[in-house]
C-alpha cells in the first residue's frame, strides 16, 4: 500500500487499534496463474502484538474459515497472504475549508498487514481458535455471553471450520485525516465530522484529535 509520508501513523497502536477495533479482515491470496486472487471476508484476532516493531512484524493473528470455501483448499503453510482492515472513514466536502478552488475527498483509516500462513491441522487447536475469537468478541462487542453450555455444539461444527495462523512480516497504515491542510481547516474538517450522525464520522473527527 502507498502511504505518503503526512499519512503514516505516529506509532504502530493506531495500527493495533484498527485490527482490534475493526476485526473483519479481508484475506487475500493468490490463486492460479492467469485468474484472479482469493479474497475472503473473515474474523482476525490477535494471538500476540510486538509492540515494539513499528511495522507489527513479529505479532501473530489467528483467522479461521469456512472449510467448504475454495480459498481454504488453496493455503498452504508458508503461503504469503494479505489482511486488508478497514477503520474509520468518511466523505469530506469542499464546503467545509471555506476557500476556493477545492476539490472534494474522503477521509480514511486503513491497515495492511502481510504475512505467511500457518495452517491449524489439531481439533482441539482449531476449537481453541473458535473459543479464543469468541471470548475477544463478547468482550468487544458483545454481552460477555457464556459459551460453556455451546462447547459441545462447537465440537460438532469442528469439522467444517479451517483454522490458522498469520505470521505477521509487516504492516503498513494509512491514516488519511486532512494532514495537508492548515490547522485552521482541519479543525473544520474535525468540527464538521464531529457533527454527524454516523459513528464512523465521528470516529474519525476522535482520531484527528489525537493528531499530534
Amino acid at each position: 500500500m502507498f502511504v505518503p509520508t503526512s499519512y503514516r501513523p505516529p506509532d504502530s497502536s493506531w495500527m493495533i487499534d484498527v485490527v482490534k477495533d475493526h476485526p473483519l479482515g479481508l484475506l487475500t491470496s493468490n490463486g492460479d496463474p492467469g485468474e484472479v486472487p482469493f479474497a475472503t471476508h473473515l474474523p482476525v484476532i490477535p494471538e500476540s502484538f510486538d509492540t515494539e516493531a513499528a511495522d507489527l512484524s513479529g505479532s501473530v493473528l489467528l483467522c479461521h474459515l469456512n472449510r467448504q470455501n475454495p480459498h481454504w483448499s488453496a493455503l498452504r503453510s508458508g503461503d504469503p497472504v494479505l489482511l486488508t482492515f478497514t477503520g474509520p472513514h468518511g466523505y469530506v466536502t469542499p464546503s467545509v475549508y471555506a476557500y476556493t478552488p477545492a476539490a472534494p475527498t474522503w477521509n480514511f483509516t486503513s491497515v495492511h498487514v502481510r504475512g505467511t500462513v500457518q495452517r491449524i491441522d489439531s481439533a482441539e487447536e482449531t476449537l481453541d481458535v473458535i473459543t479464543a475469537t469468541v471470548r475477544a468478541f463478547e468482550g468487544r462487542f458483545g454481552s460477555d455471553w457464556d459459551m460453556s453450555e455451546s462447547i459441545g455444539y462447537f465440537r460438532k461444527i469442528l469439522p467444517g471450520v479451517g483454522a490458522f495462523r498469520v505470521q505477521v512480516t509487516g504492516a503498513d497504515g494509512m491514516f488519511k485525516l486532512s494532514q495537508e491542510q492548515t490547522c485552521e481547516v482541519r479543525d473544520r474538517v474535525r468540527s464538521s465530522f464531529d457533527a454527524q450522525q454516523s459513528t464512523h464520522c465521528r470516529a474519525v473527527a476522535g482520531l484527528m484529535d489525537r493528531l499530534p
